[in-house]
């Protein structure tokens, strides 16, 4: 049953919707730890309230978190990984990068869809370009969907 190429093609789409969920709740708790452990670093250093007192902090914080995912993204596209674990792992930076579009653009929603749109088309067309797996696309329309339609909610993280 599992030689048959459409239920292996199904089996990868759940594993990559029921992973990848998984992956993102995780992926948000690492961010939560990640910007405590710098607010605690910080808190060591000066008594202040750093995200109340400095309107530039949470947005380097968030960035910085960003930076780490791209980091840990690069590894991850570049190793010997299988396509499977590949595409699970996609739900992250595209979740990390449509969410910080978000964060940034929260008082301008039309732009922040415009802007997501725009980065949604530019993976599709690097995926198009570089004749990636079509889990790739599968991934990337699953985020976008997902995203969008948190957008159009008005969901808060």
């Amino acid at each position: 049953m599992l030689k048959n190429p459409t239920i292996k093609r199904i089996l990868s789409a759940v594993a990559v919707a029921v992973f990848g969920f998984i992956l993102l709740n995780l992926t948000f708790l690492f961010d939560f730890l990640f910007q405590s452990l710098v607010d605690g670093l910080v808190a060591f250093l000066t008594p202040v309230n750093s995200n109340m007192v400095w309107r530039w902090f949470p947005p380097i914080k968030h960035a910085l978190f960003v930076a780490m995912i791209c980091l840990i993204s690069w590894v991850v596209f570049r190793s010997n990984l299988r396509v499977l674990y590949k595409a699970i792992y996609m739900t992250v930076p595209l979740a990390v990068v449509f969410v910080t579009i978000g964060i940034f653009l929260y008082h301008w929603p039309i732009l922040a869809q415009l802007l997501g749109s725009v980065f949604g088309i530019g993976v599709f067309y690097y995926l198009y370009r570089t004749k990636q797996h079509w889990l790739y696309y599968y991934t990337l329309m699953l985020i976008s969907l997902t995203m969008l339609l948190a957008s159009l909610l008005k969901v808060e993280i």
